[in-house]
């Protein structure tokens, strides 16, 4: 008896060696699947796992690299790829092993991040219905991140765009992509890594937060699994840059959104390695939050995160910024019109990204003179001239050594807006747009809006909110 047990143990070892035996294999990261686009013009990275000690080789393009895999990890290097309109196959072999990846393009890659108006998919607006029907395109592909404890069925590979993958997609970034797919010419991937309700320091390391005081409290925050979970396993694949829309869950405390949102974008270029890549941030809608469009001037927490964005694009190199004060609805804080969002972003890309001569913001406050009884305010791009839409200059408020700002009249004259009121003889300062839902219409004649602003330096009331 004892020796028939001992038999059945040796066999039954033996069998789990030829199972493990059996199922030894090499492994390319997830993000290296069939349909995938790779990063043009840069250094390459491929990797994965084996259970294998044996050099791993990668081909693809006329390239074999190999390198020798050390604990149970491999990694290779490619050098800069052009452009591949044309699918290829990328071979991962090691022994006997053979690994393929088929139909890869060449192009750019873009990150599509942020929260829910990032997230929120093609399919959930109305007036979608032709673009799904239309939506076959082999030169966009899509990739979505898997979220934090929500199984998504259509994530961590890559897919080629079609009437029934796009639907799930975020809708900004699906109609971000199919523009500058179609414009530039080039393979367009996008990458859909947003969570909604998220606020940014839940997308940024805990040693960026820790490395400023203001910080340290955050930095031990668990959500922060966000950065681990959804950003870290993307920074070894390269891109071409990140498209932005978040901000809501920080509009409490506007104020530290200033310092927050720059240390959250120099930590993902860090963390990417590849400089200052081009990351363009849509600056809030308009939203009412269940209370009265105002009509008298108020202070709004809203408008200072717009500030804080605006000022995020001023400080940092290759950071837009998407103005939609037009596109807002004062009681869904996830307003419909994503297909404008997106061809704005698209403008800000070419202009930023690829260097195109194309108009890409409306007009930016730069400074203001007084002169009596009216503040003279100049501005950047005001391309082709500053217009009106629908009737007289709105949105304007003016305040004297008081502080107490009233509703201003405001005319533009050539490039500069002039603005007064009867009750303020003696102005300081100027505000455009400040308010959580501001009903404003200054343009410049290439068809952008003007972003909002304030002249003055007056305490913020998100100050000393943490």
């Amino acid at each position: 008896m004892l020796q028939r047990l001992a038999w059945a143990l040796l066999l039954g070892l033996v069998a789990c060696g030829e199972a493990n035996f059996a199922h030894a294999e090499v492994v390319p990261n997830h993000l290296f699947t069939d349909n995938a686009v790779l990063q043009r013009d840069v250094k390459l990275p491929v990797w994965g796992t084996t259970t294998e000690s044996d050099k791993v080789t990668v081909s693809f393009a006329g390239q074999e690299v190999s390198a020798e895999p050390a604990g149970g990890q491999w990694q290779v290097e490619l050098a800069p790829l052009a452009v591949n309109s044309q699918p290829a196959t990328l071979a991962i072999t090691q022994g006997d092993a053979k690994v393929e990846r088929k139909n890869i393009l060449v192009g750019d890659v873009w990150v599509c991040g942020g929260q829910s108006n990032m997230e929120w998919a093609l399919a959930r607006f109305p007036g979608a219905g032709a673009a799904i029907a239309t939506a076959h395109n082999d030169k966009l592909r899509l990739f979505t991140v898997q979220r934090m404890n929500r199984p998504t069925p259509d994530a961590d590979h890559w897919s080629l765009t079609s009437p029934e993958t796009a639907p799930p997609f975020t809708a900004v970034g699906y109609y971000f992509g199919r523009d500058l797919q179609e414009s530039l010419g080039i393979p367009i991937g996008l990458i859909s890594s947003n969570v909604g309700g998220t606020a940014a320091e839940l997308w940024t390391s805990k040693e960026a937060l820790a490395a400023n005081d203001e910080f340290k409290a955050k930095s031990g925050n668990p959500s922060g699994q966000l950065w681990n979970a959804m950003v870290v396993p993307l920074t070894k694949f390269p891109i071409r840059g990140v498209i932005w829309y978040q901000g809501e869950a920080n509009a409490p405390r506007a104020w530290q959104y200033r310092t927050l949102l720059p240390t959250m974008i120099k930590c993902w270029r860090d963390a990417w390695g590849q400089g200052d890549f081009p990351f363009l941030i849509v600056q809030l809608a308009p939203f009412a939050n269940g209370q009265p469009v105002a009509k008298e001037p108020i202070e709004s927490t809203w408008a200072e995160l717009r500030e804080a964005q605006l000022l995020t694009s001023q400080t940092l190199p290759n950071v837009g910024i998407v103005v939609i004060t037009d596109l807002g609805d004062e009681r869904n804080i996830h307003p419909p019109q994503k297909r404008e969002v997106a061809e704005r972003l698209a403008l800000a890309a070419k202009a930023i990204a690829y260097s195109q001569n194309v108009p890409y913001s409306g007009p930016i406050y730069e400074k203001q003179t007084v002169s009596n009884d009216k503040v003279i305010l100049h501005f950047k791009h005001v391309g082709s001239g500053l217009v009106a839409a629908d009737g007289p200059l709105q949105g304007f408020a003016i305040a004297g050594e008081d502080k107490k700002f009233v509703n201003a009249t405001a005319k533009i004259d050539g490039d500069t807006v002039v603005v007064s009121s009867d009750q303020v003889p003696h102005p300081i300062a100027v505000r455009y747009g400040w308010a959580d839902f501001p009903v404003v219409n200054l343009w410049n004649k290439d068809g952008l809006p003007a972003c909002p602003f304030r002249t003055d330096d007056f305490p913020a009331i998100t100050t000393d909110k943490k």
